[in-house]
């Protein structure tokens, strides 16, 4: 026996070829046997930094803000005017919150206010802060109109204005978060997207629901059953494209929030379709939906939390890619 490791041989193959440079194929179906590993089972990359409940609050509370805002334009250009009024109230509260949430986590707001000292098209982060920092004041004067009764035609450009960018704030978090190194996150780039629009409009819609009664509430259930289609066919695409890589979403506390989200998903469905005009059924599935929308973004935000801990996350991707390359003859 030669008492070599394997990691040992590995190290032997860099130094007899350097990085980059050919192998035979039997030692490239050797190579391919390695466990997905890193160096004695450190992670490969630092696990975010982001604290919690900060940040999985004011992903949630953003798309809660930005999709009511939507919800609120819906309302308003069909003459719903306490569906409006109500949905509007709901936005300028949550990215309220969702700020307060953000400042509290950056630790000192002047971290905010130097995002705004560039505009970088290629930084979700840059032009997300850029998206709330507009959506904000023309959601609150949305508000203000609806509540007030006046300056109307300010309140109806600013509804408007509000629905355009919140539309972008409900989305731009999914592009943050897959712009990272983080398995879980960045693998689910394609997916993601609808995930978090969906939710926020099933959380949106449940806003409406909790906040008004029939016939106002019919325009937000129907807002609310399309947003939790959207949720649960992309998560459940999700899971499936990933394979063993969306394990974090399944196992652990990212697991069992994600499974109580669609209990409560299904159960809120099932009350606002089910609930006729019974207002106390309306108002526990509009509170169903809310919560199952901010305990995804709590299972989203602990999952990638996990998937950077475990190297084998990291490794099994990038070593499948590389096999696939080398498969269609691009290595």
């Amino acid at each position: 026996m030669s008492g070599r490791s394997p990691r040992d041989e590995e190290f032997s193959d860099m130094a007899r070829y350097g990085p980059g440079e050919p192998r035979d194929s039997a030692e490239q179906v050797v190579a391919s046997k390695v466990r997905p590993d890193s160096y004695y089972g450190r992670a490969v990359i630092k696990e975010p930094v982001w604290s919690s409940p900060e940040i999985p609050g004011y992903l949630f509370l953003g798309g809660l803000a930005g999709a009511s805002s939507v919800l609120a334009a819906c309302a308003q250009a069909t003459g719903n005017r306490e569906l409006a009024r109500a949905a509007k109230t709901g936005a300028t509260v949550a990215i309220g919150l969702s700020l307060a949430a953000l400042v509290k986590d950056l630790g000192r707001p002047v971290r905010f206010l130097n995002m705004l000292r560039v505009f970088k098209v290629t930084s979700p982060m840059n032009i997300g802060s850029w998206l709330v920092s507009g959506y904000t004041p023309t959601a609150a004067v949305a508000a203000a109109s609806a509540l007030t009764g006046r300056m109307p035609r300010v309140g109806a450009a600013a509804s408007g204005a509000a629905a355009v960018l919140g539309a972008g704030v409900a989305t731009y978090t999914a592009a943050l978060v897959t712009d990272t190194a983080v398995p879980a996150w960045h693998e689910g780039h394609r997916e993601m997207p609808y995930l978090f629009a969906g939710s926020a409009a099933s959380a949106a819609g449940g806003l409406g629901m909790l906040a008004v009664g029939q016939p106002a509430a019919a325009q937000a259930v129907r807002f609310a059953v399309l947003g939790s289609a959207a949720e649960l066919t992309a998560k459940s695409l999700l899971l499936q494209r990933l394979g063993d890589v969306g394990q974090p979403y399944r196992s652990g506390l990212a697991g069992k929030l994600m499974e109580t989200a669609e209990v409560l998903t299904a159960a809120g469905l099932t009350g606002a379709v089910l609930g006729g005009r019974n207002r106390a059924a309306a108002a526990v599935s509009g509170a169903a939906l809310v919560t199952a929308s901010a305990l995804t973004r709590f299972g989203i935000f602990f999952a990638g939390r996990t998937s950077a801990r475990d190297p084998a996350y990291t490794v099994a991707p990038q070593q499948q890619r590389l096999q696939e390359a080398a498969a269609t003859g691009a290595g």
